[in-house]
């Protein structure tokens, strides 16, 4: 066997990842063993042999047996010529280059990455790649998209022609700022050369237990799982087996993007056999007797349900169905070395090097999706609303194109975003609570992007206060996801305002807790309905498995704003306070109260209008604000404020004072219409004298003496839901 530096191939580079992922050692760790350890007696100056290798990796992965193959190619990448088994053991590797390879792929930054693989594969050491080297490279990437099962027939002109446009200066070799300048831009590098293996569609299926409410049959065996037992179903094609029958299944039929030129821009269906749950053939509309659940075959794209005899009437092409706005399909996704030449060289001049948020292995991938549609971009939070998270997650794998949904809490929202950047007419779907909401929209501010997709929300958190002011609903209770797509279809856009918040603590020996954001997005307050909410926030921290369901969490705010109108905590707040609104100062020199509310949406606490509702006047229904005079900035006259309706785009906030908790505990419960109306306001500052607790969109602190000013920040564009049959208390948005 013979193996070249750098050329360790990739299901030995898949393997090797997936021992990592599981993994608890860092490489600081294992070089601590080799310094001063157990493990010195294997060190020769700064170099191992293999004895000491294999000791490496048995400790750093965690493996007491790593495969000797494995372990083989992994020595002999280190070092340049051939090897036999016999006598690659009397040899020796630079353990700083072991240590660096491993810290790369443990999370090393992609420029360090790209600078490392030019160095292995530089193997005179000049500084420069020439063209023998070039063809070691090509050589290793053909391995790679071999691995990745794309076509390879076509692929080596492809690859040719793209490293000789690496050659930026024409000078017939490649220099280390060349290389970093290409995989930083226009060509995945590290993708091509097996470093990043998400691309893989390895045949394998996403399997999640699931209990069946009708009989079943297994694809395998075919026979019954049985009424109310656990099978296992797979999230991309429906095959459903016996937990027994999972590891002899047939590979998955689904790809999640075409690997050959001819597979781009026209779907085909891809059937599977099974899984008519309508039990009606949607070609010649007769039943599909599903006394056996093998009978009849359904399309993963556009879910199309048939009998077995229908299918030589159905055409090739799959149109993707009733969702087909939504949908990714394979054929709209390709590596982007199948562009063509001059679609590189215009990226070429549009790209320019920039930090790591854009060097991505989705770079790898590009997007050209279907004219006239809107794909979807799905963000899901599968630790929210208990496990209904993860189950919705589940679905809109199978309902969209996987490479679609993204799971939060594996890899943050930017990847998606990313990979997404320059598809046009896209749209996010956020799947999540307030909390996760205001995590993506932060991100998307922090991202640069070219154009800003507009927002929706699937609301699984507790409150859904932003979620309920966009027709989204106070919370998913297992609708059906499809119809929600159909409603995503008919939404509006609209301009949300969001708010910075800049808090200056006086020099005092107390301190303050940490305050959890720096931008407004629902709303904030001071005083009595912080107080709740903080004292919900440290039992449900101390206490979780109390808070797991929303009529739980509602007794639980009863109890703490009972307790809270008992001791009253925050009394007479205007004498520990002062607000300016737009410079002006506010006069609380008349009124009683404990808590202070500014809101940017007419919701808080899971659906609590704090405004109130504001009786639509006949005729023109947005004219209100305008009647007002839409530039005025401060607004407190009691009679005019009678007739503001909250507006989400605005560039006003609403400033509501409190009595107390008896008055929030009627609020809540809708016994009372709202609090007292102080003003609305384009920018508002508090100063405090003493220790308060305050509230920004749910999550409360204490906060020392300080001074808060808040002022806009810009506008996102969310997407309203379309109008619910019944009357919406909401005005603006009927």
């Amino acid at each position: 066997m013979a193996n070249e530096m750098g050329q360790i191939s990739p299901s030995d580079f898949a393997q090797l990842q997936k021992y990592m992922e599981y993994s608890t050692q860092k490489v600081s760790d294992v070089l601590k063993l080799f310094e001063d350890g157990e493990m010195a007696e294997y060190l020769q100056g700064d170099a191992i042999g293999y004895e000491g290798f294999q000791q490496f990796l048995k400790v750093y992965l965690e493996v007491d047996n790593v495969p000797n193959h494995l372990s083989l190619a992994l020595f002999q990448s280190f070092k340049t010529g051939h090897y036999s088994e016999d006598t690659v053991k009397n040899d020796v590797v630079c353990l700083s280059d072991v240590s660096c390879y491993f810290s790369l792929l443990e999370g090393g930054r992609p420029e360090d990455k790209l600078e490392f693989t030019f160095k292995l594969y530089d193997t005179d050491r000049n500084g420069i790649l020439d063209s023998s080297e070039v063809d070691r490279i090509i050589i290793q990437m053909m391995r790679v998209a071999e691995y990745l099962d794309w076509d390879v027939s076509e692929l080596r002109p492809i690859l040719q022609e793209m490293m000789k446009e690496i050659d930026y200066d024409g000078s017939g070799s490649v220099s280390l700022a060349e290389w970093l300048r290409a995989g930083a831009t226009t060509v995945p590098l590290l993708v091509l050369l097996g470093l990043e293996m998400t691309l893989k569609d390895n045949g394998q299926h996403m399997w999640r237990p699931k209990r069946f409410p009708r009989p079943v049959y297994c694809n395998l065996c075919e026979s019954s799982i049985g009424l109310g037992k656990q099978g296992l179903s797979c999230n991309l094609c429906k095959y459903v087996v016996h937990d027994q029958c999972a590891m002899k299944a047939l590979p998955c039929e689904v790809s999640t993007y075409a690997k050959s030129r001819k597979d781009i821009g026209v779907q085909s269906h891809v059937w599977v056999r099974g899984g008519c749950e309508s039990g009606r053939c949607d070609r010649c509309q007769r039943k599909i007797r599903i006394y056996h659940s093998l009978v009849g075959l359904h399309c993963v794209w556009c879910h199309l349900e048939i009998h077995d005899d229908c299918l030589q009437t159905m055409g090739h092409e799959c149109d993707c169905g009733l969702l087909r706005d939504h949908i990714l399909p394979p054929s709209s996704i390709y590596p982007s070395v199948l562009a063509s030449g001059q679609e590189r060289k215009i990226n070429k001049t549009t790209q320019k090097t920039t930090d790591d948020f854009t060097l991505s292995t989705f770079e790898a991938l590009r997007i050209d999706p279907v004219s006239n549609t809107h794909p979807l971009l799905v963000f899901v939070n599968p630790k929210s609303g208990g496990k209904q998270g993860e189950r919705v997650l589940w679905k809109f794998q199978y309902l969209l194109n996987p490479r679609q949904v993204f799971n939060l809490l594996k890899d943050g929202p930017e990847p998606g975003l990313r990979f997404f950047r320059d598809v046009p007419g896209y749209r996010i779907l956020v799947c999540g609570g307030d909390g996760t909401v205001g995590w993506i929209l932060e991100t998307i501010d922090k991202a640069n992007l070219p154009v800003v997709p507009p927002v929706a929300v699937l609301p699984l958190g507790t409150g859904n206060d932003l979620a309920r002011c966009l027709r989204w609903g106070g919370g998913y209770e297992g609708q059906n996801l499809g119809k929600i797509l159909k409603d995503l279809e008919m939404s509006k856009v609209v301009h949300m305002d969001r708010w910075s918040v800049e808090v200056i603590p006086q020099q005092t020996e107390e301190k303050s807790d940490p305050v959890p954001f720096q931008i407004i997005n629902n709303y904030f307050s001071i005083g009595v309905d912080a107080s709740i909410a903080h004292r919900f926030h440290i039992m449900r921290e101390k206490y979780p498995e109390k808070f797991n369901s929303r009529m739980k969490n509602k007794l639980w705010y009863f109890e703490f704003a009972t307790s809270e109108s008992i001791f009253s905590t925050c009394k007479r707040l205007e004498e520990s306070l002062t607000v300016e609104i737009c410079g002006k100062p506010l006069d609380l020199s008349n009124l009683s109260l404990e808590g202070i509310a500014v809101l940017n949406i007419p919701s808080t606490h899971g659906g609590s209008n704090l405004w109130g509702d504001t009786k639509k006047p006949h005729g023109d229904t947005h004219g209100i604000n305008q009647a007002l005079g839409a530039t005025a900035k401060v607004i407190t006259d009691p009679d005019i404020l009678k007739t503001c309706v909250p507006d989400l785009s605005d560039k006003r906030l609403e400033v509501v004072g409190l009595e107390g908790a008896i008055e929030m505990g009627q609020i809540y419960t809708k016994l009372k219409n709202a609090g007292h109306r102080l003003a609305k306001c384009s920018e508002i500052t508090f100063h405090t004298t003493k220790t308060l607790p305050m509230q920004i969109d749910g999550e409360p602190w204490m906060q020392t003496p300080c001074t808060i000013k808040i002022t806009h920040k810009n506008q996102m564009p969310m997407l309203v839901g379309p109008p619910p049959r019944s009357s919406n208390f909401f005005g603006f948005l009927c």
